[in-house]
């Protein structure tokens, strides 16, 4: 069955548009609360469901949290509001509080006048399909109050950030520590502002914050893992070793060296997967994405580790780990899973496994990512008419094939549909930048021409 309004990471539009409205997020809430009060939990006698609610900096975030708490609680579940926390922390507390489940109010990377809900399992995990379709199915379905003995309560979590930081410790080594390093984190004004500094600070680093203050309006905003360049005058300013920055709801990462130089997600996880790999610990395989530079693939594969591509989403990045019973995965936007550290992407952790390789090995950032060259990789997109199918037709093909040829097994080609918009991702990469860049011009003209004609095949 396909989804009505769950996407590949929850709900998510524009503020006061639908279904980003306080009326659907409390139907939402509701036919949630339905779903889980009707599940075999095992729950004492008379005793109900209970769900954490977390969320990141935006102004929204009050609405949408009290329109949420309204629906549960009318359907009879217990809410535990733990404030402003990243996103996986909601899934760390969820489990630990041994929870039903955990709703995230966040747009992740997106601009303040987004956001969006997203569910964790009791496990920690993303909804199974079968739940999601579950809640979509009592959307249909008006909200019947229950009666006042037995409505939910809600409870404020106090101490939520205290116990995801000393969870996130605990995924560093005890015999490491970060003296003598001074880090400068930057938290994209989000979820992660009065959390992550005190994470690498506790562990002994100098921490510099950026990207802390927030108002409700300024998440992302030219801070943070999707607008880097403040981190990187930041680090050279301080004359930092390392900078950190995390997106709006703390479960991306890329990072900066002392000389300014930025590093995306596929080069922060050869550094774990190599340190790993050195050390024994590296069960299985990587998995990365369609993204995914495929110097990074043609790295893993030279040290003899298994390397597979899932589908572009975090979503897809976890199913394919666990099919394989693999531990490590991730995309080159920064979401880095490691499985024996958490049950999700999280940026506070995946930092902590870069930064135990470093100082495990006594490298700094980019001798680690030495014996990876990544290969240029050029993107365009082309507005198309969405009902054709543009991969199929014969002008297309021939020039991917012409393409394919030429880069001799050096490179390769993705054309991918946008999700959201008419647009046609071309993306070629390889060893020779002029001739990316040239045979993804060469794919685009080809697929503007055939959008031109419109033509029906």
């Amino acid at each position: 069955m396909s989804r009505k309004y769950f996407g590949t990471d929850g709900i998510r539009g524009k503020v006061g548009e639908f279904p980003i409205t306080p009326e659907f997020v409390m139907h939402l809430g509701y036919a949630a609360g339905k779903v889980l009060a009707s599940a075999d939990w095992h729950l004492t006698q008379g005793e109900r469901p209970g769900v954490l609610i977390g969320k990141d900096t935006r102004i929204s975030g009050y609405m949408l949290e009290s329109a949420l708490q309204a629906g549960l609680i009318a359907a009879g579940v217990d809410v535990y509001l733990a404030g402003p926390v990243p996103t996986p922390a909601v899934a760390y507390l969820t489990r630990a509080l041994r929870l039903q489940a955990g709703i995230v109010i966040s747009a992740s990377h997106n601009p303040f006048e987004d956001n969006g809900i997203k569910f964790f399992s009791s496990q920690g995990s993303k909804l199974p399909d079968e739940t999601e379709l579950a809640i979509e199915s009592g959307l249909d379905h008006p909200i019947v109050t229950m009666s006042s003995d037995g409505l939910g309560k809600a409870k404020r979590i106090d101490d939520a950030a205290g116990r995801y930081i000393e969870f996130c410790k605990g995924s560093f080594p005890y015999d490491l520590d970060l003296r003598g390093l001074k880090l400068v984190v930057d938290c994209a004004h989000g979820a992660a502002y009065h959390i992550a500094r005190h994470v690498f600070h506790e562990l002994g680093a100098d921490v510099i914050a950026i990207g802390v203050q927030p108002d409700g309006k300024n998440i992302n905003d030219g801070y943070g893992a999707t607008a880097p360049a403040n981190l990187q005058q930041a680090v050279k300013e301080y004359h930092a070793d390392l900078g950190i920055a995390l997106d709006g709801d703390g479960d991306r990462l890329v990072m900066v060296d002392a000389d300014g130089i930025l590093y995306d997600g596929d080069q922060l996880m050869y550094v774990i997967a190599k340190h790993r790999h050195a050390q024994g610990s590296l069960k299985g395989g990587v998995v990365g994405t369609l993204m995914t530079n495929l110097a990074f693939e043609h790295a893993v594969q030279r040290m003899g580790v298994p390397f597979a591509r899932a589908k572009v989403g975090d979503r897809y990045v976890m199913e394919l780990l666990q099919q394989n019973g693999w531990q490590l995965g991730g995309e080159n936007s920064g979401h880095i899973i490691c499985l024996d550290r958490h049950t999700t992407g999280d940026g506070i952790i995946s930092a902590l496994q870069v930064l135990h390789a470093l100082r495990a090995n006594k490298q700094t950032l980019g001798q680690a990512v030495e014996g990876l060259i990544m290969y240029p990789q050029v993107l365009v997109n082309v507005r198309v008419v969405k009902e054709i199918e543009y991969t199929s037709h014969a002008d297309v093909r021939a020039a991917v094939s012409a393409a394919e040829t030429a880069l001799d097994g050096k490179g390769r080609v993705l054309l991918r549909p946008s999700g959201t918009e008419p647009l046609l991702r071309v993306m070629v990469e390889g060893e020779d930048g002029a001739a990316v860049r040239h045979w993804a011009e060469a794919i685009a003209e080809t697929v503007r021409v055939v959008a031109q004609s419109q033509v029906r095949f």
